[in-house]
């Protein structure tokens, strides 16, 4: 539909700014919110005029998401008031509404003791606190939750229910990472190859070996990402995502690191180290120096590269897992 509505030339709706609620908030809406839910949300989501952002990692809950300690606890008006603290929330001082995973039930093990809620970020008890990255820029936020009254009209699924509505979230995550549609020699390749075409006086035989491999990786990942689109199309996306998102950060690490290399002192070049408030990522439109140290940050957001190995060896492949020895033990009694 996106590729329909830009050969008409139709407007966007931003979706560098409003990623988030596309990619994560909306399908995890439409699985398991009600009717009214979807009325109330999904529209002004669409068209940009409300915000997202993913309270879902802690300080001492990032790989091991469901190690989580933020609490709901039920108040007198049949309502749940949250507390906690989140990390590295994307976009949260752009945010009017946030998707919220919090410990409902202690007395159980982890994965059971966890709801899952839409959070209003412009209500008492939300503090959002800039985290500024190695690029100057802060897109990334704590969010602190103090008090924070939440409706149980904005729950959804299951009290005790919200991994199940997690792992839509989080699948949805890694496609919307790693399964942008993208043109061939797009991207970052395409970035690269300009770079090639364009300065014929620093290259070397090594560096277009190293380019032409990075070429074909690249277009590998592509037309993996066009049948990963057609399998989406018959039904919710599976951890095959993983694996996407798992080539999308190597090859952006990759493809800038081959860049900055290429382009020598001019790849080192960076312009505003200033803190800053970006309302979106754009990788393409900036020096080499940026799109190197932003690339940086890609096999940690959305799932960490190790965690999403883990996920394809044993989802995808079939091989055994790994030892868990907490899995049925109650979250109160895990040491901290």
């Amino acid at each position: 539909m996106d590729a329909e509505l830009t050969a008409a030339g139709a407007p966007d709706n931003d979706p560098g700014r409003i990623g988030i609620g596309l990619g994560m908030a909306a399908p995890t809406i439409l699985r398991f919110g009600s009717d009214e839910q979807k009325q109330r949300w999904l529209r002004p989501l669409w068209t940009g005029e409300e915000v997202w952002c993913q309270l879902f990692s802690e300080p001492g809950a990032g790989s091991d998401l469901a190690a989580l300690a933020t609490r709901a606890v039920p108040d007198e008006e049949g309502g749940w008031v949250v507390d906690g603290q989140k990390v590295w929330t994307s976009s949260a001082h752009l945010a009017r509404w946030a998707i919220l995973i919090a410990r409902t039930d202690p007395a159980v093990p982890k994965h059971r003791g966890i709801s899952y809620f839409v959070c209003d970020m412009t209500d008492p008890g939300v503090e959002v606190r800039p985290l500024r990255q190695i690029t100057g820029e802060a897109e990334f936020n704590e969010v602190f939750l103090t008090g924070v009254r939440i409706p149980d009209a904005h729950r959804l699924g299951g009290i005790g229910e919200g991994w199940k509505v997690a792992q839509t979230t989080l699948m949805n995550e890694r496609v919307a990472i790693g399964g942008v549609r993208i043109p061939r020699e797009g991207g970052m390749i395409g970035v690269a190859a300009e770079d090639w075409r364009a300065r014929p006086d620093l290259r070397t035989h090594e560096l277009h070996q190293r380019l032409l491999a990075l070429w074909v990786e690249s277009e590998v990942a592509r037309l993996t990402g066009e049948r990963l689109r057609q399998q989406l199309s018959q039904g919710q996306p599976g951890p095959e995502g993983s694996g996407m998102k798992l080539a999308f950060a190597r090859l952006a690490q990759e493809i800038s690191g081959w860049e900055v290399e290429f382009l020598a002192e001019d790849g080192l070049t960076y312009d505003d180290w200033t803190m800053r408030r970006p309302d979106g990522v754009d990788f393409t439109g900036r020096e080499a120096g940026y799109r190197y140290l932003r690339a940086k940050g890609n096999s940690i957001e959305g799932g960490t590269s190790e965690v999403l190995l883990n996920i394809v060896a044993e989802r995808v492949l079939g091989l055994p897992p790994e030892p868990r020895t907490d899995k049925d033990v109650a979250w109160k009694d895990l040491p901290r």
